[in-house]
């Protein structure tokens, strides 16, 4: 018994050993990835900057230099989109940074579905509340076979 927890033990050591060392592997190449796949490239082509394949970018060269340099800086995401959003201004980003006015961009999308869904159904269930009301002195059309007949009359001169 003694010597399977001793063995237990010696692998939990091991694994946490080797996970330690394993979590600051390729941290920067990560980080970059994550960034430049949150960030658009300035040049207009409307592409995210570590994919922009706009022939002849004269920016997005540029911008991938300065991402390199920010994050072997060892700076935070926030500072580091901060940075870009002082250079480029904030079209550099592929969304909004969660914080201050730009909730709004988050919010106002959610809020405007749910009133849109809310005022579609009050007017469906408004709609199925109405009921023709019968107009008094209106006649009414009795069943006979004379209007089949003319419904059918109907129904084949209507035809294409």
């Amino acid at each position: 018994m003694r010597k399977l927890l001793r063995s237990r033990v010696l692998q939990m050591v091991f694994v946490f050993t080797i996970a330690l060392a394993t979590i600051g592997a390729g941290s920067t190449d990560e980080k970059f990835s994550s960034i430049g796949h949150k960030m658009m490239c300035v040049c207009s082509c409307g592409q995210i900057l570590l994919e922009c394949n706009h022939v002849g970018c004269p920016d997005s060269d540029r911008m991938i230099k300065e991402l390199r340099a920010q994050v072997a800086t060892g700076g935070s995401d926030t500072s580091i989109f901060n940075w870009f959003t002082a250079k480029y201004g904030p079209t550099v980003l592929a969304a909004p940074i969660r914080g201050g006015f730009d909730n709004a961009a988050w919010i106002t999308p959610v809020v405007v579905f749910i009133l849109a869904l809310g005022g579609t159904a009050w007017l469906v269930r408004r709609w199925k509340g109405r009921h023709m009301i019968a107009v008094a002195g209106a006649p009414s059309i009795p069943y006979s076979p004379e209007n089949d007949a003319v419904r059918e009359r109907i129904r084949r001169e209507t035809e294409y």
